[in-house]
C-alpha cells in the first residue's frame, strides 16, 4: 500500500509516471469526447462524482505542470471554475491559454491520457503540458 495521501487508483498512478515533458493530459468532465484509441482512465461512477476540482487537485499534486488550456466558453459558463483553476495554476506560475472550444476539443487529439471525472458543469476540461521536476 502507498505510503502518501496522493493518488490510490493504480491506473493514473501509471499514467502520471509514465508522462514525460510536453506530454499531454487532459482532465475532463462527463462529457468531453475522447478520441477512439486514447487512454482513458474513468474515475466517475455518478453523476458529479468525483468532482472535477477533486480529480485535478489529485492530478496536481504528482504532476509537474509547464502549461494548461481550457476552453475560452468557460469564463462565461463556468466563471467558478476558471477562478478555481487560477488558484491552483497561477502559484505554480502556470500560465493558462483559452481557446474556443472547437479548437479545444481538436487539441484534445495529441494528449497521451484523459482522466475523466463525474463532472456535470459546462467546459469543466483542462488539458496539461507536463513539464519536469529539474
Amino acid at each position: 500500500m502507498r505510503s502518501t495521501n496522493t493518488t490510490i487508483n493504480p491506473q493514473l498512478s501509471r499514467v502520471i509516471s509514465e508522462t514525460g515533458h510536453t506530454d499531454l493530459v487532459v482532465v475532463t468532465d462527463a462529457g468531453l469526447p475522447i478520441p477512439p484509441g486514447s487512454e482513458r482512465v474513468d474515475l466517475a461512477y455518478r453523476p458529479g462524482a468525483p468532482a472535477w476540482l477533486d480529480v485535478l487537485d489529485t492530478v496536481l499534486a504528482e504532476l509537474v505542470v509547464e502549461g494548461a488550456t481550457v476552453s475560452a466558453e468557460i469564463a462565461e459558463a463556468s466563471p467558478q471554475l476558471l477562478e478555481a483553476l487560477h488558484e491552483r495554476l497561477d502559484p505554480l506560475g502556470v500560465e493558462i491559454a483559452m481557446v474556443a472550444h472547437v479548437e479545444f476539443k481538436k487539441l484534445t487529439h495529441e494528449a497521451r491520457a484523459f482522466v475523466r471525472s463525474g463532472e456535470y458543469t459546462p467546459y469543466a476540461n483542462v488539458i496539461l503540458q507536463a513539464g519536469v521536476a529539474y
